[in-house]
């Protein structure tokens, strides 16, 4: 087994095709095959099931691409220390559809520049946050755990090998537009959103109740719109007169004034977190991230 080999496994993996991997990689498609089949006889194992629709990452190489993920960060870090090259450091967040978490992330940006530091943000599915964080595409994911997921997500976490630690805990708040029926409320209860849609984040093919980003995914509303994006859900709080169920910190800089979060009248609380690659140790930028996450918890609306 060669270093070349276990990088040309990752970038397949990454390309799910085998001609996409190639040109990325400046070799032949058969010269890329070849290398594989060779891996693959050496390992006694199938990595790739290869169709005309592209490939596949069998269970062996779901497990293999773990080891050889690191390895592959491994080299790029002693690329960067040892190659004399003026590289760029790299800082990458995974999130949850959070204002706050965007904001604190351009806060960083504007601190420490652009100029010494590349950087990455994904706003994404509860699973792609998780997966960017085992595959080293992100330093770090933000997500929520509250008593009816947490026992699945911490289980999920071991499996993937990462580590969730705490920030702060809040309330649960309805979040809809200034124009609402129901925006002049000081608590919204269940009953008074009957009338109006349930809006909720696609979750993908990890469609889970456990992997919902709204808390109290398993009550039954009568009228539920499944969005992709943040600024999908914004519209259709003005269209539709919709509504989402969300930590309650809103960000009037990035989302404007005509939004509001009202509490909702339930006992049920969220944690709000992170979850970092378990034994790596947090960069700079990672560590005043967290600290700018932190000082959200000052904007939680009161219970």
């Amino acid at each position: 087994m060669t270093l070349q080999q276990i990088l040309y496994a990752v970038t397949i993996a990454d390309m799910k095709s085998m001609n996409k991997a190639a040109a990325a990689l400046y070799v032949s498609q058969p010269a890329l095959s070849a290398a594989i089949r060779d891996l693959e006889d050496e390992l006694h194992i199938e990595l790739f099931i290869r169709s005309n629709r592209g490939i596949v990452i069998t269970p062996e190489g779901t497990e293999f691409l773990r080891y050889a993920r690191q390895m592959s960060e491994l080299r790029r870090m002693m690329e960067e220390r040892y190659a004399g090259k003026a590289v760029k450091k790299t800082f990458s967040v995974s999130t949850q559809h959070y204002s706050f978490a965007v904001e604190a992330f351009i806060e960083l940006a504007k601190k420490f520049g652009m100029d010494e530091y590349e950087f990455a943000i994904h706003e994404t599915k509860t699973g792609e946050v998780i997966e960017n964080v085992r595959n080293y595409r992100s330093e770090i994911g933000v997500l929520y755990l509250n008593d009816f997921n947490e026992k699945v997500l911490r289980k999920i976490f071991q499996e993937n090998e990462v580590e969730y630690s705490f920030l702060f805990q809040c309330g649960i708040s309805v979040y809809l537009s200034q124009s609402h029926p129901l925006a002049g409320k000081k608590r919204i209860s269940f009953d008074e959103l009957k009338p109006y849609p349930c809006l909720s984040f696609e979750q993908g093919e990890k469609n889970s109740f456990y992997y919902a980003e709204e808390v109290l995914s398993t009550c039954e509303y009568s009228q539920i719109i499944k969005a992709d994006d943040r600024a999908t859900m914004l519209n259709l709080m003005v269209g539709l007169n919709g509504y989402t169920l969300c930590s309650g910190i809103i960000c009037e800089k990035l989302n404007g004034e005509q939004y509001t979060a009202i509490p909702l009248d339930t006992d049920d609380t969220m944690n709000i977190g992170y979850i970092k690659r378990k034994g790596m140790p947090l960069s700079l930028l990672g560590e005043q991230y967290l600290e700018l996450l932190k000082g959200y918890e000052k904007n939680v609306l009161p219970s």
